[in-house]
């Protein structure tokens, strides 16, 4: 059996650390460790711009645009031509982590996170009690999730005003989203561990424990999946009904000897794309083989 591997695709070169990458229709928007913002499209040539000096550390879209954070301190808005807009500039402290919701946008510095309102007005400072570890909007529902050391914090916005609740669980959390139909809120953790609230109650659950640290997690599907890299396959949590994955078991697909590093999930189709380290990339449906998991996973639920 040959070993040969076939790559599809256009493979470039960047000498530089791949840190993050989004998709906008047929556009997909590629940053990495020397401050390059790179855009692929169809039948063309990459475009590449050098829009922050040193690491961009977070890339959001914002309607036709991406916001971009980097080490260089500066909160980008950048058209895909390559015009840049500077947000904010925040000396020698890093933009860790950038969102928007398509009118709102937000970045984070420090344990501060920033949020401007369509018309650009002075940015709202939202302060937490260690270093911002991600943020993420609850698209239509006027919220914003920020993880850090703790748990997360659930602001809602009144008018002019934010409010705050806690959602809390020991141990630091790295970033955080929502489920699509906004009524859960998920977050990934330092320890190798993912965890969730729902948000009428605030009851919580556990997924753990996986054997690397969960770097990547995405939507996929109308049931919906959340799935997560941290394991030698995807691993996709099944959201349906009112109770998310408290007292279910995971499907996981896509396996391979090698650690998954990168998940993709397509709405409206169980599928997912699964990166792993060695560079293979593969596409599965999202389907349980004979009813089984193939990693022993367990969801732990409480009530506060």
């Amino acid at each position: 059996m040959s070993n040969d591997r076939k790559v599809n695709g256009i493979q470039q070169e960047t000498g530089a650390p791949v840190v993050s990458a989004v998709t906008m229709g047929e556009l997909i928007a590629v940053t990495s460790g020397d401050g390059n913002l790179r855009v692929f499209q169809p039948d063309r040539d990459p475009l590449v711009f050098n829009i922050h000096e040193g690491v961009i550390l977070s890339m959001a879209t914002e309607s036709q645009y991406l916001l971009t954070g980097g080490e260089d301190g500066r909160f980008l808005r950048v058209a895909l031509r390559g015009e840049v807009e500077e947000i904010a500039r925040f000396g020698s402290k890093w933009v860790d982590c950038v969102a928007s919701d398509g009118g709102y946008f937000a970045c984070s510095s420090g344990r501060v996170a920033y949020v401007w309102s369509p018309d650009r007005s002075q940015p709202v400072m939202l302060e937490h009690q260690s270093t911002v570890g991600g943020l993420a909007f609850n698209a239509g529902r006027n919220q914003l999730a920020v993880a850090h050391y703790g748990g997360v914090t659930i602001w809602t916005r009144r008018g002019i005003k934010w409010t705050k609740s806690a959602l809390t669980y020991k141990g630091f959390h790295t970033s955080v989203t929502f489920s699509p139909n906004g009524k859960f809120v998920v977050s990934t953790m330092q320890e190798n561990a993912v965890h969730g609230w729902r948000l009428s109650d605030n009851a919580d659950f556990s997924m753990s424990p996986y054997p690397a640290k969960i770097k990547s997690m995405a939507w996929a599907g109308n049931t919906p999946y959340l799935v997560t890299s941290g394991a030698s396959e995807a691993v996709c949590w099944p959201f349906k009904g009112k109770d998310g994955p408290m007292g279910k078991g995971p499907i996981c697909v896509a396996g391979r000897k090698q650690i998954v590093s990168c998940v993709q999930g397509f709405p409206n189709v169980n599928g997912v794309l699964a990166g792993f380290h060695d560079g293979t990339v593969m596409l599965s449906q999202i389907y349980p083989p004979d009813g089984m998991a193939f990693v022993d996973l367990s969801v732990k639920s409480r009530r506060y």
